[in-house]
């Protein structure tokens, strides 16, 4: 049954990752950016002003801080996906494939700076009343009713990719890693599915003693976890770029020349390069695919464009700064190409390993597991926000036990099928999320442009 089920993951993630999806993330992400002429980009600072709390203000409508609504978001994207995800982008798509992540990054810059206006422009209510925000909302509050069945759609599958399948799957593999060795308390001949399932449930209840608490506690741990997690792992990582900074131009030039030749994969699947490197991309900033909305959209504001400033800093934080790092300590170890077929976590454990010693595997071992279960934490909230659209409220909480029981289910399936089911649900949330952005895009411009035209009206002397 087990095997079934990896199988069927396999397959759909396939067919949904085509090159269409590719010319909608791709395409949408250029499209936003010459929209707006770079108006966003060039007002980055004042995104920085806004985390920093100046603007503020606590009568504004929403749950929580701009802080605490980027931290939330980052704690779902700088997780396994900029530690696992690289390793894997390198393994199966070639060094290339880095180069498509950043392209992917600089365009989901200005597809967050849409999406995530967008759901604080177009918040609606749930059925208990509470101000939300999230694709499904914008679809419904925004678009014409025949495309209210977009909603639904995101919704479902926003379900389906809310499941922490590769942060359980590799956390398990990171402690087994660690504790499965000769001399350690855990014998080397431990049966490897009893030893994954003790994680697993381990690792439910602690999730579970954070996610009942629902948003405002999820957004606590966050805002304290996942900046002294960010500063631990590139801290380590310049450090070893700096011992190793005659090797750093090689490397870059590795990643665009395969870029456009797809040498390094088998063959010179160029295409595969271009597809593994978007694919990866967009699990790791989420741009496009409508799951940022949804922790940006309870952002404490009346100005939806201050909400998709702060979302812009998300990509450039996870992928260009850190997914970047990973790449470049595997691609300057060399354990990417020894032979050994190691993927996801004990990839990049092995290049810090090889890089630094000892002191590169506590570092990376502490991250990818605080990492691990910061994105589970919000991927939960995620989860509920779906499943109180689709079925109401009062379903939240059966939506936690399920998120808490698939834990389990994620530390015993293979990487493969853990990295399909999540990969196959993000394509089809692309769909409606990409869809109502395109749509309502004229909106954003507009008051983008009032927006900028107040802010620069008040900051001339």
């Amino acid at each position: 049954m087990l095997e079934t089920f990896q199988s069927l993951a396999t397959t759909f993630s396939s067919w949904a990752w085509g090159p269409w999806l590719l010319v909608l993330l791709l395409g949408g992400g250029f499209f936003f950016l010459v929209y707006t002429r770079f108006a966003p980009f060039r007002h980055l600072p004042h995104a920085w002003e806004l985390i920093r709390g100046r603007y503020d203000d606590e009568n504004d409508p929403g749950q929580i801080s701009h802080f605490q609504a980027l931290s939330s978001a980052l704690a779902g994207t700088i997780g396994m996906g900029n530690i696992a995800g690289v390793a894997l982008a390198i393994s199966i798509g070639g060094p290339g494939a880095i180069f498509w992540m950043w392209v992917t990054a600089v365009l989901g810059i200005a597809t967050k700076f849409f999406t995530c206006s967008l759901a604080v422009m177009y918040r609606g209510r749930d059925d208990a009343g509470n101000l939300q925000g999230g694709p499904m909302y914008v679809i419904r509050e925004a678009l014409h009713p025949r495309l209210k069945f977009l909603a639904y759609w995101f919704a479902f599958f926003g379900l389906i990719g809310s499941l922490p399948a590769l942060q359980a799957n590799q956390l398990t593999q990171v402690l087994r890693d660690l504790l499965i060795t000769e001399g350690s308390l855990v014998p080397a001949d431990t049966d490897p599915f009893l030893f994954n399932l003790s994680v697993g449930l381990v690792l439910t209840l602690i999730t579970a003693s954070v996610i009942f608490g629902g948003l405002s506690r999820i957004a606590r741990v966050a805002s304290r976890m996942v900046p002294a997690m960010s500063l631990l792992y590139l801290g380590t990582t310049a450090i070893i770029l700096l011992l190793n900074l005659e090797a750093v131009p090689g490397v870059i030039s590795l990643i665009i020349t395969d870029a456009f030749t797809g040498e390094a994969v088998g063959g010179g699947a160029l295409l595969t390069v271009i597809l593994y490197g978007v694919q990866r991309g967009a699990f790791s900033n989420e741009a496009g695919l409508g799951t940022e909305s949804l922790a940006h959209g309870a952002a404490r504001t009346k100005e939806p464009i201050r909400e998709g400033l702060v979302a812009m800093l998300g990509p450039i934080v996870d992928t260009l700064l850190i997914c970047t790092a990973t790449a470049s300590l595997i691609l300057i170890s060399g354990v990417w190409q020894d032979g050994s077929n190691s993927s996801g976590v004990t990839l990049t454990a092995a290049a810090f390993g090889a890089l630094l010693g000892t002191p590169g595997l506590i570092a990376i071992y502490t991250c990818a597991i605080c990492f691990a279960i910061t994105t589970m934490l919000t991927y939960s909230f995620y989860g509920t926000q779906c499943s109180s659209f689709l079925f109401g409220t009062r379903s939240q909480n059966l939506y936690r036990w399920i998120y808490v029981s698939f834990i389990v289910v994620a530390s015993v399936v293979s990487l493969k099928a853990a990295i399909s089911i999540i990969d196959g649900a993000y394509a089809m949330m692309a769909i409606p999320t990409m869809t109502s952005a395109l749509l309502l895009a004229p909106k954003v411009k507009a008051a983008a442009s009032d927006y900028f035209r107040r802010l620069d009206a008040a900051e001339s002397p």
